[in-house]
């Protein structure tokens, strides 16, 4: 017993160190960093910093992100959730235009970036955050009205060096395609997740149509962009070509939050337009008129509906057009059950001896016959494999509402 007392954490190979230290939080993490020389040598491996989530650790302050910014981030990073101070009492600034610059400096391979409670107004564009970016969330912030727009730089020239501007810069985005920075490439965000997100309106959703690699929108909770909004937004042919958002393949729409907000119903300007949407996913009290439009959508694979009441009527007129569907998904769906028609009284009033000497194996299997007949599930099955045979049903905590009587 005594040989195993000698030994430490000093005996540990450093894999094995590195990957006990994976489990700790960032907060953690920096403090295991004061141990002593070996450990803070192996905080700063860029394997414990590829997703950093300072969301839980509260009092994160502009000073704290440069302190980790300087001593712990780096190339290593792929993944960033961040807390603003919007819901605290201290305020101040959180997120810099130096500190964004910095971020994208040292970090060149950030692809995903997550804001909770962060106040953007204080930047002047979306073009500030690293150009890695691909995926971008933002929950619960606040936006300026330009924040979205996408600007192109240009450079003055005189009329006469017009033409070797020209040149020089065909010569300069050649040399630079394959660098990571560069704005003049565009904003290369592929997904954007808007989730409660009061600010956010058909201005902003109308910038995103200049973003060329944007292929997945979700909008959860944005009360002020409207049908109108939707539909001017929506892919469409012109003379031109394909305008509006036409590399869009994911919409999401659902509204399930907070009471006093008049319903704009923004799923109605799914009706026009939107070529090459593949995907749809429906919410809350965007349901029932995103039903009636989804019938419009030509190249529609995918839909998925959650967090609504429907009856099986609603949802098989719906998809009755929809003969390229291959996903019907359902989560936490409330079902109403099937109306069976209302026996008059007058009607079996002489038969009733007759219905008893019929036996008790008749009364199981109406009852059979009744409990089948209300079942949603099995009846929803049945109508949409004769509309949709190629389409598949998938069903996740859903249920099925009783009525009283």
């Amino acid at each position: 017993m005594d040989e195993f007392k000698a030994y430490n954490l000093d005996f540990f190979p450093e894999n094995i160190l590195i990957d006990v230290l994976s489990y700790l939080s960032v907060k953690e993490l920096v403090r295991a960093g004061r141990v002593c020389k070996r450990w803070k040598r192996l905080v700063k491996d860029q394997r414990l910093w590829r997703t950093v989530d300072l969301t839980s650790w509260k009092g994160v302050t502009s000073r704290i992100l440069w302190v980790l910014l300087r001593q712990y981030l780096g190339c290593g990073l792929r993944s960033l959730r961040l807390r603003g101070l919007l819901l605290s009492a201290r305020g101040g600034t959180f997120l810099s235009e130096p500190w964004l610059k910095a971020l994208s400096t040292k970090c060149p391979r950030l692809s995903k970036l997550y804001l909770l409670h962060s106040d953007l107004r204080s930047l002047p564009s979306c073009q500030i955050l690293p150009p890695s970016l691909r995926v971008l969330e933002l929950c619960s912030c606040e936006l300026p009205r330009e924040f979205f727009r996408q600007s192109l730089p240009t450079s003055p020239a005189h009329p006469h060096d017009q033409g070797e501007a020209t040149s020089s810069a065909s010569h300069q985005g050649k040399a630079k395609k394959g660098k990571g920075v560069g704005s003049s490439a565009g904003i290369s965000i592929e997904k954007l997740v808007l989730n409660n997100v009061p600010s956010f309106t058909d201005q902003h959703l109308q910038s995103l149509t200049s973003w060329q690699s944007l292929s997945r929108l979700e909008l959860r909770d944005t009360f002020r962009v409207t049908a109108n909004g939707l539909r001017s937004c929506a892919a469409k042919d012109d003379l031109s070509g394909v305008e509006g958002l036409s590399r869009l393949k994911f919409l999401e729409i659902g509204i399930t939050g907070r009471q006093g907000y008049q319903l704009q119903m923004a799923s109605l300007g799914l009706g026009a337009g939107w070529i090459g949407l593949e995907e749809l996913s429906l919410g809350g009290k965007e349901v029932g008129p995103g039903l009636l439009c989804a019938s419009r959508l030509k190249d529609l694979k995918h839909l998925c509906l959650w967090a609504c009441t429907l009856s099986e009527l609603q949802i098989v007129r719906s998809c009755r057009m929809l003969r390229g569907l291959r996903r019907l998904e359902f989560l936490d769906v409330i079902f109403q059950p099937r109306q069976s028609p209302p026996v008059e009284e007058g009607q079996g009033g002489g038969d009733e001896q007759e219905d008893k000497e019929e036996g008790a194996d008749a009364d199981v299997n109406d009852e059979n016959r009744t409990q089948e007949g209300n079942d949603p599930f099995q009846s929803l099955q049945r109508s949409l494999a004769v509309l949709l045979p190629s389409c598949s049903l998938v069903f996740t905590n859903c249920t099925v509402q009783i009525n009283p009587d």
